[in-house]
């Protein structure tokens, strides 16, 4: 049976205050809030919501690769994105914009200037019963 979120009302978000942290293999510059769910990389079942915020200036030194879907909204500041090969091009993007990666796909490094916000939801594909 998949893992299902829990049901929350609208509730506030505490921007400032607990349930921050910064996710294993990620700098101390860039923390996640989990806002729903919970995802298990081992067994590869569930789903998750979170925030994951950059503080300015922060970055990541290599490209992520994981076997769960990810969908990123960035919701304010700057993204800047590197390619996994160093003679690609960077690019730079501004809120309102927004990603979907199957499982697989090499991203990053990512970096900040300004710092930013961004919505991920994660998930592993579910098989059929």
């Amino acid at each position: 049976m998949p893992i299902q979120k829990e049901h929350k009302e609208f509730h506030a978000v505490e921007m400032d205050g607990d349930g921050w942290h910064s996710p294993p293999g990620y700098p101390e510059e860039i923390e996640q809030k989990i806002l729903a769910g919970s995802l298990d990389e081992i067994n590869k079942t569930g789903n998750r919501t979170r925030l994951l915020r950059f503080r300015p200036g922060a970055y990541t030194t290599k490209p992520f690769v994981h076997d769960y879907w990810e969908e990123v909204y960035l919701i304010s500041g700057d993204l800047i994105v590197g390619d996994a090969n160093p003679a690609e091009r960077i690019s730079s993007f501004a809120p309102n914009t927004y990603a979907c990666r199957p499982p697989g796909i090499y991203h990053g490094p990512f970096k900040s200037e300004t710092g930013c916000l961004l919505l991920e939801l994660h998930y592993y594909e579910q098989s059929a019963p």
